[in-house]
């Protein structure tokens, strides 16, 4: 297992059964991936969830542990399974089964496109290269994450996972019906199948109570790791949380907008709100 494949972060003493993980927000990027790309530095971190480790920075102030992912997306994508490898940029790949439509778009487990399409390589990468992201960085993520969960589950009696995602301001737009407000937050439970109404709906309500206007599942309802992960019916809950990036970064040039500050001390506030949902309810004995 390679530890340098994510950041843990674990309070003094674990009392909420919720878990935070960023799986996007790496920004080691190896030089020599930077230097097969055909983008430069800037536009290859056009995918990655900028600073969403930092913006939950707070979890464990709460009592929560936080698992950050330190490699970035567009070098290998945690949210994607191991098996969702694409062909047309993984050399000596065959195409097997059903055309997968994340692969079919670029967005496999080794990416071959970042935001608008944009091609990450100039050909395709050798099949070996391919196996040592997924050894090095995918399976080590996972091996953690589902630890954590497990252990959870033992301590608490359930696991609430809160999978911490930013997204392209553009990308709510083109979902835009013309009907309601903007959202500012999507939280994804795979229409129920990824986390129980008892866990999702305070959630919603800690954002909404933070002054933020919350969608649900549309566009976005949850990839591998809620599939993966949840399973409401045995107490282990996954909630995916996108947020417009437009409420704290310049995305243009990736970097803190001058939102930033304020921002992160509203999140830390529902930070706090669903580590809140995590604690072991006691009854108290009636005087």
């Amino acid at each position: 297992m390679s530890e340098n494949a994510f950041t843990l972060r674990q309070p003094s003493v674990v009392t909420t059964s919720a878990i935070f993980a960023s799986p996007h927000s790496g920004r080691a990027y190896p030089k020599a991936f930077l230097r097969d790309s055909m983008l430069d530095a800037r536009a290859i971190r056009s995918s990655e969830d900028a600073f969403m480790d930092d913006l939950i920075e707070a979890a464990t102030d709460f009592g929560a542990t936080s698992i950050l992912a330190r490699y970035p997306r567009a070098y290998v994508d945690l949210n994607r399974s191991e098996q969702e490898l694409d062909p047309a940029v993984i050399a000596g790949l065959r195409r097997a089964g059903p055309l997968n439509p994340r692969i079919a778009s670029g967005l496999g487990v080794i990416p071959r496109v970042v935001s608008n399409g944009r091609a990450i390589y100039r050909g395709k990468i050798p099949l070996a290269e391919a196996d040592s992201r997924l050894r090095q960085v995918w399976r080590p993520y996972h091996a953690k994450l589902g630890a954590l969960i497990r252990d959870s589950h033992v301590h608490f009696g359930r696991a609430i996972l809160v999978d911490c995602h930013s997204m392209p301001h553009e990308a709510i737009e083109a979902h835009m019906t013309g009907r309601g407000p903007r959202p500012d937050v999507v939280l994804g439970d795979r229409f129920g199948a990824a986390a129980s109404p008892e866990i999702i709906e305070p959630i919603e309500a800690a954002f909404a109570a933070a002054g933020l206007n919350v969608a649900r599942n549309s566009p976005f309802a949850g990839a591998y790791v809620s599939q993966r992960y949840g399973r409401p019916a045995r107490g282990c809950h996954v909630v995916q949380i996108e947020v417009d990036r437009a409420l704290y970064l310049d995305e243009a040039r990736v970097e803190p907008s001058r939102n930033y500050k304020a921002f992160k001390q509203l999140l830390t506030g529902v930070i706090g709100e669903i580590a809140d949902i995590g604690r072991p309810r006691i009854a108290l004995a009636a005087e």
